[in-house]
């Protein structure tokens, strides 16, 4: 078993159910722990809250380790969970001996992108989630492969986004247009990393995931072939390998 808990944070707009084909593995090597992100899955969001914004989303997990009484974990994320990691680098640093990051990047958002979100956010608080929302976002999240040759897989997929809160899905979308560039906290982060995407992955590309790789003191780069932007579904022996070159 390996010294520190594992905690891996999912992609938006799923919820930790999305970690499900890697759990058995790593739980076997360490203790794993992996939250549904506030206003996804069962996790509400609060009444109270402030603007969107992922540093509360890092409080989260903060708050989490210390009612696990945990001090110190190997912490990820794929896509989403992967911003949040960033932003608990930023806050609690000391809180962090290991990095899986995932079909992820650490520039912000740029101007396009931002107002998509921000279309997405309306739309989803307008009309609901169901008949646009997996339509528009599968042929991004999964690779090519998998759609071609996988259609139970893109349908577990469509089922998962299905399933989200719309109210989650909006304010998720706000936070991550607000976030920032995370190089400056990768550069400062010199503990075991390993940076995995999917060959086929065009929202985080391999390229995105080679600078991070470079950017980080200790960084690991590993490409799944035949995988897009949700490896930990479509490629999970690949992330089960990758994720144990951390561990230790």
């Amino acid at each position: 078993m390996s010294d520190l808990p594992l905690v891996l944070l999912h992609a938006y707009p799923l919820d930790a159910r999305m970690w499900n084909s890697v759990r058995a593995p790593l739980a076997e090597r360490t203790r794993l722990i992996t939250p549904d992100q506030r206003g996804l899955g069962r996790s509400p969001l609060p009444s109270d809250l402030a603007e969107p914004d992922l540093d509360h989303a890092a409080r989260d997990v903060v708050a989490l380790l210390d009612r696990l009484d945990l001090d110190k974990v190997v912490l990820g994320g794929c896509s989403m969970g992967g911003y949040v990691t960033f932003a608990v680098l930023r806050l609690a640093p000391e809180r962090v001996g290991g990095l899986v990051l995932i079909d992820t990047k650490a520039e912000a958002d740029t101007d396009a992108a931002r107002k998509n979100r921000l279309a997405v956010a309306r739309r989803a608080e307008t009309e609901g989630i169901h008949g646009w929302l997996a339509d528009s976002m599968l042929p991004n999240l999964l690779g090519e492969t998998t759609r071609s040759r996988r259609p139970e897989l893109v349908e577990h997929v469509r089922g998962l986004i299905e399933q989200q809160p719309p109210a989650g899905v909006a304010w998720a979308q706000r936070a991550m247009a607000a976030r920032r560039d995370a190089t400056d906290v990768l550069r400062a982060t010199d503990v075991p990393a390993v940076v995995v995407v999917g060959e086929e992955d065009t929202v985080t590309p391999p390229q995105a995931a080679r600078d991070i790789a470079d950017i980080l003191p200790r960084g690991e780069l590993v490409v799944l072939p035949e995988a897009g932007h949700l490896t930990p579904l479509e490629a999970p022996e690949g992330v089960v390998d990758a994720v144990f070159r951390v561990l230790g």
